[in-house]
């Protein structure tokens, strides 16, 4: 039986809230522990399936993992060069972070090995990473139409290589970079669209050699790693349903602590404070390499705008929270360049657009984004699609909608963001799981 939601007009969102760890984070330092010398702590480490499915990736490749505590890893790296050859396919499960960064990894490894995925990954575009890790000299299979399973075969002499990349994404140039470690020469990549920086970061915090700022990174090969503790900041786009439902549900107050505030990740809180919010950011830190605050979240009416291009690839997971708030804005939002977002865990384009048109929102659908005209919306019936951002967004939507909203199809929410309804009920949403 398969896991929905029923969720409806809640009271406001009062108290404070603990949101889980950072994914791409929580991804990366476990990667990059893996293969540095050395023994590695990461505290808050993000207990989601996808996250988990990483580590599980790494022991399988000779990694010894702990886990004294929730939240918690112990990584006993191997170093550069001391992955060794899995038994068994690699299972990315639901996390297309891992399979794009694990191939860029693997590649330059003198062993072969497969990258499968659940079925929702299957169905994902890979020659987006596949075509420029083939000129750097990787060897990398496919099934028709660049779709996973990934058979990456080893011994392949990488070269590094000055690429430009032709879409808006971290994956991509984290793949490019992470297959320069072990390349020949200077890897370098350049963006038209700057986009997220996690990997730049982790990489220098691990040792490595590398330059980077919006747009550009640069790194050489034959270096090596070293192991470092690793402090997760909160995940933003976790924050961004509850930041968004505090700021459409009237009397909601609502604090969220210590949320990672990476530039690259925080358009949606430019846009969402353009559309009129009040979103206050308190005690700002720094929590492993990246910026951090309590975020205080309070009603604000809000009015819809042209969202700046500017801001659309640093919040390119968080744009369903954002069609939730424009669907509760005065007038209308106009959203473009966010094209990325029909290969994602879904066409979340798609997923949004249909499901607030089934509760009565006016929405137009482009190729790369869509207006949405803000006004009262009802109850009924979405599906997901398996989606685990489009779920916890509509499940914002119907805290501020007028009647009961049944979303289907919720199971994948546990990859990112495990504990959602126990969390969301303790602040103020109403929503209930139930079994199909």
């Amino acid at each position: 039986m398969s896991a929905e939601w029923i969720a409806g007009p809640g009271a406001p969102l009062r108290g404070e809230l603990d949101v889980p760890g950072d994914k791409s984070v929580s991804h990366r330092a476990i990667m990059l522990a893996a293969i540095a010398d050395g023994v590695s702590r990461i505290d808050g480490f993000l207990e989601g399936e996808d996250t988990r499915a990483t580590a599980a990736v790494f022991s399988q490749l000779g990694a010894r993992i702990e886990t004294p505590e929730e939240g918690v890893r112990i990584v006993h790296g191997v170093g550069i060069d001391g992955l060794r050859a899995p038994k068994a396919a690699l299972d990315c499960g639901n996390a297309g972070t891992a399979m794009r960064l694990l191939a860029g990894l693997l590649s330059g490894q003198d062993f072969d090995c497969e990258l499968v995925g659940d079925a929702s990954l299957s169905k994902r575009p890979m020659r987006r990473v596949t075509e420029p890790l083939a000129r750097m000299g990787a060897r990398i299979d496919t099934a028709d139409g660049g779709l996973p399973p990934l058979r990456i075969r080893g011994g392949s002499a990488l070269r590094g290589i000055d690429y430009t990349s032709e879409v808006a994404s971290a994956q991509v140039k984290s793949a490019v970079l992470l297959a320069g470690l072990r390349a020949e020469g200077e890897t370098v990549v350049r963006e038209a669209q700057p986009t997220r920086d996690y990997t730049e970061r982790m990489l220098a915090a691990f040792g490595w050699p590398i330059e980077f700022a919006p747009g550009l990174a640069r790194l050489s090969g034959g270096h090596r790693l070293r192991a470092t503790d690793v402090a997760v900041p909160a995940d933003f786009s976790s924050a961004a349903f509850f930041i968004v439902a505090a700021t459409v549900v009237p009397g909601s107050d609502l604090t969220l602590k210590r949320v990672g505030l990476n530039p690259r990740r925080t358009g949606l809180l430019h846009v969402l404070r353009a559309m009129g919010a009040d979103i206050a950011e308190i005690g700002r830190g720094e929590c492993g390499g990246d910026p951090v605050a309590d975020l205080r979240v309070r009603h604000a009416p809000l009015r819809g705008i042209d969202v700046p291009l500017i801001h659309v690839s640093d919040m390119i997971d968080e744009f369903p929270a954002l069609f939730v708030a424009a669907a509760c804005a005065e007038g209308t939002t106009r959203v473009r360049g966010a094209a990325e977002l029909r290969v994602k865990e879904s066409d979340r384009l798609a997923a949004m657009a249909s499901g607030l048109t089934g509760l009565g929102v006016r929405v137009q659908e482009f190729a790369d984004g869509a207006d949405i005209q803000g006004g009262p919306f009802g109850g009924g019936r979405i599906d997901s699609h398996g989606d685990h951002r489009v779920a916890m967004s509509f499940a914002a939507a119907a805290q501020a909608g007028k009647g009961e909203l049944r979303i289907a199809d919720v199971a994948n929410v546990s990859t990112s963001f495990p504990g959602f309804v126990e969390k969301a009920i303790a602040v103020g949403f109403r929503i209930a799981a139930i079994s199909a």
